[in-house]
Parts: C-alpha cells; sequence; structure tokens
C-alpha cells in the first residue's frame, strides 16, 4: 500500500491474483508433479456452480474452496473414454473468506494448499506425499 493511500481503496484480490498464486504453486512444485500438473485445467470462479454444490450436497457455496474433476493417474486406463479435460477448480470467495477466518497465513499459502489438495487427488497422493509438497501443518 503506497503512503497516502485511503483503506476505501483497497480492493480483494480477483480471480486473476488467485490464479496467479495458484500457477506460481504449481511452478513451485518438484519438476515431475510440476509437468503433470500443467497437463490440469485450472478454472478460478468466485464460487462453484449450483449444480456442483447439489452434487455435492452442500448447502452453501461458501463450503467449498476447491473440486478436482477428473480420473485420478492410479485409477487411469487406455479404455477410459475421458468426458473432458481434468480440471482443478478454485473457488475465490469461499478462499477468502478462509484466509480472513484463520488470520494465520498468507493467502499464497491458502491458494497453495486448496491446490495441492486438489492436485493429490488427481495424483492419487496420501496423506505422507502430500506433507511431502505442502508442509501445512509444521
Amino acid at each position: 500500500m503506497s503512503e497516502g493511500s485511503d483503506i476505501a481503496d483497497w480492493q480483494a484480490p480477483g480471480l486473476g491474483e488467485i490464479e496467479a498464486l495458484a500457477l506460481a504453486a504449481i511452478a513451485a512444485l518438484p519438476g515431475v508433479y510440476a509437468a503433470a500438473a500443467r497437463a490440469v485445467v485450472l478454472r478460478v470462479e468466485d464460487f462453484a456452480p449450483e449444480e456442483m454444490l447439489r452434487e455435492m450436497e452442500m448447502d452453501s457455496p461458501f463450503e467449498l474452496t476447491g473440486l478436482y474433476e477428473g480420473i485420478p493417474l492410479t485409477e487411469k486406463s487406455v479404455m477410459d473414454q475421458p468426458m473432458g479435460p481434468d480440471t482443478i477448480w478454485l473457488f475465490r470467495r469461499p478462499i477468502l473468506d478462509e484466509w480472513v477466518e484463520r488470520g494465520n497465513v498468507t493467502l499464497g499459502e491458502l491458494v497453495t494448499h486448496v491446490l495441492v489438495h486438489e492436485l493429490a487427488h488427481h495424483f492419487g497422493w496420501s496423506d505422507a506425499d502430500i506433507a511431502r509438497v505442502d508442509p501445512w501443518w509444521d
């Protein structure tokens, strides 16, 4: 914030800023994972679509910070007919709300954590695998 700027001029990080944080998190992954993660479509939206929330039986759009859609690499077969690309969704408003509620992590740390959790579904990672990539609990 520059000197003389007014709090009334502050704006919440937008979709582009959340996407930039997610892309930086992907770039920071260990090499083999970064390359594979770049093959997954990244979508950043304010909230999950209504039909997604209904399918997951969630009442509030603030309950869902991210979602992986696809077939995990550990389960893919050459016989699978893809219905669409593997996709990681990040939802800006729930992420921002969680960030404010926590108050003890940076926005980049939280976006990285949500992204890594969704990548874990894609890669078929265990909790130990996740902890090696995202030492969230340290």
